[in-house]
């Protein structure tokens, strides 16, 4: 139950720091933080995190980098659907506390997207679903990557938290345009259940490509990595 608990919270602090930069911090008037500032805070949620409850739970916050390390030989297949549920749960929790937050501030609407995830109209380049797919597949394969070469038993010990937490930033700096970035189904779900409607029904598509993205990564990694001793 420990490590249940470590990913909820884990997750919380992933959706309230990215999502919530996003929300409240990204067009603050003069001092807004803009793509840069959401990208680098979605890679300190990973970094601090990592160093905060990596030796409780590993640190996955993600249901698609759960089943990643799975399929990785990395994580077993019984606590999958505990630590996807653990994830999701401390998702909505954030994007809970975030909306109590934002609502706060006269003229907030949900329509305007709450950081949610989405395609065609709802893309913040106005990128079609296919684009948005298979920039959702290629991040999270990388993710993987970068995740599985960073903790190989192989690899220089101490430094994978840096590593993970600066792979996410980079992703988003290329993905933001495409989807607003997900890589992770637990986030995308997070504040899609507050804005309803299309973040719902485009829901799928950012729980299906980066399932899809981790499990390539994951075999990917495994050929060109070999054995790790």
């Amino acid at each position: 139950m420990n490590k249940y608990g470590a990913e909820a919270l884990g997750t919380f602090w992933l959706v309230l720091g990215g999502c919530g930069s996003a929300v409240l911090a990204a067009a603050f008037p003069g001092v807004g933080i803009g793509l840069l500032g959401v990208s680098l805070a979605f890679g300190l949620t990973v970094l601090t995190m990592a160093f905060a409850i990596g030796h409780i739970s590993g640190c996955h916050l993600n249901p698609a980098v759960s089943i990643g390390l799975w399929a990785g030989g990395r994580f077993p297949a019984t606590q999958l659907l505990p630590y996807i549920v653990a994830q999701t749960l401390g998702a909505v929790a954030a994007g809970g506390v975030l909306y109590l937050i934002a609502s706060g501030k006269a003229g907030f609407e949900l329509s305007s997207g709450f950081a949610s995830n989405g395609f065609g109209a709802h893309s913040p380049g106005g990128y079609s679903m296919l684009a948005a797919l298979v920039c959702e597949v290629v991040m999270t394969a990388m993710f993987l990557v970068i995740i599985l070469g960073a903790t190989d038993a192989r690899a220089p010990k101490g430094f994978a938290p840096i590593a993970i937490g600066l792979g996410l930033t980079l992703i988003h700096l290329i993905s933001i345009p495409v989807t607003n970035t997900s890589v992770n189904p637990a986030r995308s779900t997070g504040v899609a259940l507050f804005v309803g409607g299309w973040a719902v029904e485009q829901l799928w598509a950012f729980w299906v490509a980066p399932i899809a993205g981790a499990l390539l990564g994951a075999m990917a990694y495994r050929v060109v990595a070999g054995r790790d001793d």
